[in-house]
């Protein structure tokens, strides 16, 4: 059959269970986002329950379905690294030979005098820290002085920190651009982050004026697209995590909820092509914030948008969720964590789902938009072979002993 859309939702940072070699990127033993979720707190998921969620793996109080609308598995990631950078990029087919630098100690003094002399000011902090603690910490400095606030995470982030009504937007998005220019080499991140909060003392939040400058990909699944005439239309921080590339349109998002709505729109006003979805509230909001009640409430608001979206899929679309990483709330750490990610492949086309089993990487899942837009990518295996073999189709767990 042909398919004349895929829809591409990524789940930010929905991981479902630990990877084999978690211990070496310090993770806290047995991170498992969605399982530890699911035994903390009751989730009601019908939707991806029906598509086959709980047919990957068994999850605390989700039903296994007796026949899955979607074809059900688990993506590893096969490059070294558990950010937004490493996940995304893996998915369109660009495997990483080593990781992206982390500085759990701040960045170099000598980098850190130079970018103060490109930008014209001095600068805060310069460690790893939760956003929302270190403008907790240093606001009412950063408003005193006008120096904006750096910090870092356990992922590869240069993150600027600066109050709208001290460091206007325009003034922090040019800060951000130097010093993305100027991390290179051993000091090439994954993202330079703008983050923007407002706000007076004791009371800072941030605002959703966020902007991620990602480093520059090497050719890629979109670039192909675009090369071969295919449209990609994307929605929230997927245009910002590949700088545009390849991308023809795209929408910009304040959560998830409207993160889904304008997928939902896209469908009514795109007959071809690509729509790819990032979903960030699981990871930035309540992931890294250790709320679990927060993470499961946007599982079940993610859950109901799905109802609304199942109906508007034509028969000729494909419809893929997924996620980049973990970002287990249930644990001491409030970092990303090295997990497995889920796959649900549901096409309206095909009678039922097919146990898809362990993929090997993400790239699996560029590989097989590459394969039903009739172009290549240097990584990943395509799913389709499986999905189409609608005479095996079975009932039952994946095989991921």
């Amino acid at each position: 059959m042909k398919f004349e859309r895929v829809i591409w939702i990524v789940l930010d940072s929905v991981g479902i269970g630990a990877m084999p070699d978690w211990q070496a990127y310090g993770d806290p033993a047995g991170s498992d986002t969605l399982g530890n979720i699911a035994r903390q707190r009751p989730l009601q998921l019908p939707n991806l329950s029906k598509l086959g969620l709980a047919n990957i793996r068994p999850f605390e109080g989700l039903t296994t379905a007796q026949n899955p609308m979607a074809s059900f598995g688990r993506c590893a990631l096969k490059s070294p690294g558990k950010d937004t950078t490493t996940g995304h990029w893996e998915m369109v087919g660009i495997l990483l030979d080593q990781p992206f630098p982390l500085f759990p100690q701040g960045f170099p003094a000598d980098f850190m005098a130079k970018f103060e002399a490109e930008i014209g000011r001095g600068t805060l902090g310069n460690k790893t820290a939760s956003g929302t603690e270190i403008i907790a910490e240093l606001g009412d400095e950063h408003v005193r002085s006008g120096n904006p606030i750096i910090y870092t995470s356990a992922d590869s982030v240069f993150q600027i920190a600066a109050h709208e009504e001290v460091i206007g937007l325009f003034e922090l998005y040019r800060i951000c651009e130097i010093a993305r220019k100027m991390l290179a080499g051993s000091l090439e991140v994954g993202r330079v982050i703008a983050r923007p909060f407002a706000g007076t003392t004791g009371a800072y939040t941030r605002t959703a004026n966020r902007k991620d400058y990602a480093v520059a990909p090497p050719r890629m699944l979109l670039d192909e697209l675009d090369r071969a005439g295919v449209p990609v239309h994307s929605v929230g921080k997927i245009f910002d995590i590949f700088l545009g590339r390849g991308i023809r349109s795209y929408e910009k998002t304040k959560n998830n909820a409207e993160g889904m709505a304008k997928t939902i729109a896209a469908l009514g006003e795109i007959d071809r092509g690509l729509i790819f979805t990032n979903l960030v509230d699981f990871d930035s909001l309540y992931g890294h914030r250790n709320n679990v009640e927060g993470y499961a409430n946007a599982l079940e608001q993610a859950d109901a948008a799905i109802e609304d979206l199942l109906p508007a899929l034509r028969q000729s679309d494909l419809l893929i969720l997924t996620a980049d990483h973990g970002c287990d709330p249930t644990t001491a750490s409030t970092d990303h964590s090295r997990e497995y990610v889920p796959v649900l492949a549901y096409a309206p086309a095909l009678a039922a789902g097919v146990p898809l089993g362990t993929r090997e990487t993400l790239a699996d899942l560029g590989a097989t938009v590459a394969d039903i837009f009739g172009v290549k990518i240097a990584n990943g295996q395509s799913i389709l072979p499986q999905m189409l073999h609608s005479s095996q189709n079975c009932v039952g767990m994946a095989d991921i002993a």
